[in-house]
C-alpha cells in the first residue's frame, strides 16, 4: 500500500508539474541543467530543514533553529539569513499559500508537504527579501528541490516560482474594508479561527493593526542584573558598542537595543550583567513585586526569565524556587542563573497540575508566579509558528490545565502573601473566566486593589487591576495578569 501511495503522490506531482508549465511563459532564461545539481546555499538548506522538522515532528522553530545554528559553522550574516527565512516563512504562511493558490492549477492541500514547504520558502524570498534578486530565489529553490531528494518537482517549483515572481504584483488580494475576514486570513496571515474571533471582539481595524504588529519581528529587550549593576551604568555602557540603546518604556530594568547587533555576544552578557526578556514579561515580575529576603515560587518556570528576574530582585537572602514538569527545560534554567551569579534559586521537576512535592510546604511562599501554559497568540512576534500549531479548541483545553495549576498552587501561598496569575495569550478562555473560576471557588482570595499596585504599571492597568499589554499600543508582546491575596 505504501509503494502504491507513494506512486499516486509522484503521478500527482508530476500532473500539477505539467499545468503549471502549461500555463507558465516567462521572461526568465532557462538555466541550465548542469546549474539545477549545483548544490543550494547552506543557509538556505539549513531553514529548509528547520521548516520540515516544524511540520513533520511539531518541533519548536526556535529551539530547532537554535539546534540547527548551535552544529553549523555559518558566518554571521548567512546566520541571520537562515534565522530571517524560517521566521518570516513561518509567520506569513498565509499570505504565501494565497499568491501560491493563484499561480498553482491544483489545491495546495494536495502538494507533497515537503514540496509545499519548498515552495512557501522560496515564495517568501520572491515577496519579502528584497535584497535577495527574483531569479536566485528561484534557482536556490530548484537546486534545493534536487538537493533533498524532491527532483521530481523540480520542474513545478520552477514554473511556479517564475510566474509568481512575474505575476505577484498584479495578483489581488482582498481589502480590509471589503471581505475583513479574506484581509486577515490571506493578507495579514491569521488562521480563519482566530481572525474570525478578533474581528467579533475588536472590529476590523484594530483587529487588523493587532495582526499588523504581531507580524513585526519582536524587539530586543534587555533586563539589566540589578545584582550587579543599575540599568543607568548598562545602558551607558551598551550605548557605546550600540548607539540606539534606549531606556524601555515602563518597566524598570528594561533596555531596547534597536541596531542589528546579536545581544547574547554582548560582553555584559556573557559576563551576566544583563538578559534577553520582553518588556511585557518583566512587567509580570513588576506586578509581582517580589521583595528582598522573600521565598518565591515560579511554578511553570521554564525558560526561566521571570524566575531569574524574582532571584535578583529577592537577593541573597531570599529564594527561588523554579518549578517544571520538563528535566531539560529546567537545565536552561540553571545555565542562566550560573551565568547570572544567582546562588538564590533551586529548580523542582514536577507537574504543577498535580501533587507537588512535600518539600513545597503548605503556606510557605510570600510570592507565587502562575505563569501558566496558553495558546501564546500574544507572543506570535517571537513564535511565528505557534499561529500555525494551535487549534480553535485549545483555549477551552487549556483552560483547565491552568485552573488545575492555581488550585495547586494557592495552598502554598503564605498569609498575606501575593499571587499573580499570567499569560502571553489574548482569548478571554484562558484569561478573565479562569481567574472568575478561580474566585468563585477559593472565595479567600480577591484581586488587589490597583492602587495598591506598583505605581509604574498604572497606565496598564485596567479598572479592575487586571494589567494588559498590547502588540499593536505597547509594542511588546501580548499579556494578561492578575494579581490576587489572601481577604484579610
Amino acid at each position: 500500500m505504501r509503494r502504491l501511495r507513494l506512486a499516486a503522490a509522484r503521478r500527482h506531482t508530476l500532473a500539477i508539474t505539467h499545468n503549471v508549465r502549461a500555463e507558465n511563459t516567462t521572461p526568465f532564461p532557462p538555466p541550465s541543467a548542469a546549474r539545477h545539481h549545483e548544490p543550494p546555499s547552506e543557509a538556505r538548506a539549513l531553514a529548509f530543514r528547520v521548516l520540515r522538522r516544524v511540520s513533520d515532528a511539531g518541533a519548536y522553530a526556535d529551539l530547532a533553529l537554535r539546534a540547527e545554528l548551535g552544529r553549523c559553522t555559518l558566518p554571521a550574516r548567512d546566520r541571520a539569513l537562515a534565522t530571517e527565512l524560517v521566521y518570516g516563512t513561518l509567520r506569513w504562511r498565509g499570505r504565501l499559500d494565497a499568491l501560491l493558490a493563484r499561480v498553482l492549477a491544483r489545491r495546495l492541500d494536495a502538494l507533497e508537504p515537503r514540496v509545499l514547504d519548498l515552495l512557501r520558502l522560496g515564495a517568501y524570498q520572491l515577496v519579502f527579501c528584497d535584497r535577495v534578486p527574483d531569479a536566485a530565489a528561484v534557482s536556490e529553490s530548484v537546486r534545493l528541490a534536487h538537493a533533498t531528494g524532491l527532483g521530481r518537482a523540480a520542474g513545478l517549483v520552477n514554473a511556479a516560482l517564475r510566474r509568481l515572481a512575474r505575476e505577484q504584483a498584479t495578483i489581488a488580494l482582498p481589502a480590509l474594508a471589503d471581505d475583513p475576514l479574506g484581509h486577515l486570513v490571506h493578507v495579514l496571515s491569521v488562521p480563519p479561527w482566530v481572525a474570525t474571533r478578533w474581528l467579533a471582539r475588536f472590529g476590523s481595524d484594530e483587529a487588523a493593526a493587532l495582526a499588523t504588529a504581531l507580524n513585526q519581528p519582536a524587539p530586543r529587550t534587555l533586563r539589566v542584573n540589578r545584582q550587579r549593576g543599575s540599568r543607568e551604568a548598562l545602558l551607558a555602557e551598551l550605548r557605546e558598542r550600540h548607539v540606539d540603546a534606549l531606556p524601555a518604556r515602563f518597566a524598570t530594568d528594561a533596555i531596547r537595543l534597536v541596531g542589528p547587533a546579536d545581544p547574547a555576544r554582548d560582553p555584559a552578557f556573557l559576563d551576566g550583567r544583563m538578559t534577553m526578556q520582553d518588556e511585557a514579561s518583566q512587567l509580570v515580575v513588576e506586578l509581582l513585586d517580589p521583595q528582598p529576603g522573600e521565598r518565591v515560587l515560579d511554578t511553570c518556570a521554564a525558560p526561566g526569565g521571570k524566575a531569574t528576574a524574582c532571584a535578583e530582585r529577592v537577593g541573597a537572602e531570599g529564594l527561588v524556587v523554579a518549578v517544571d514538569r520538563h528535566e531539560r527545560r529546567l537545565g536552561l534554567i540553571t545555565r542562566d542563573a550560573e551565568r547570572l551569579g544567582l546562588g538564590n534559586l533551586r529548580c523542582v521537576v514536577a507537574d504543577a497540575t498535580r501533587r507537588l512535592p512535600d518539600e513545597l510546604a503548605p503556606g510557605s511562599f510570600d510570592r507565587v508566579l502562575v505563569d501558566a501554559p496558553c495558546s501564546g497568540l500574544g507572543a506570535w512576534r517571537r513564535n511565528p509558528d505557534a499561529r500555525w500549531r494551535v487549534s480553535a479548541d485549545a483555549p477551552a483545553r487549556l483552560a483547565t490545565v491552568q485552573l488545575a495549576i492555581l488550585r495547586r498552587a494557592v495552598p502554598l501561598l503564605a498569609r498575606g502573601g501575593a499571587l499573580v496569575y499570567s499569560t502571553c495569550t489574548l482569548t478571554p478562555e484562558e484569561n478573565e473566566a479562569v481567574i472568575d473560576a478561580l474566585l468563585t471557588r477559593t472565595p479567600e482570595l480577591r484581586r488587589t486593589p490597583g492602587r495598591a499596585l506598583p505605581p509604574l504599571l498604572a497606565p496598564l492597568l485596567d479598572d479592575d487591576g487586571t494589567l494588559r499589554t498590547w502588540p499593536h499600543r505597547h509594542d511588546s508582546d501580548g499579556f494578561f495578569a492578575v494579581r490576587l491575596e489572601h481577604r484579610t
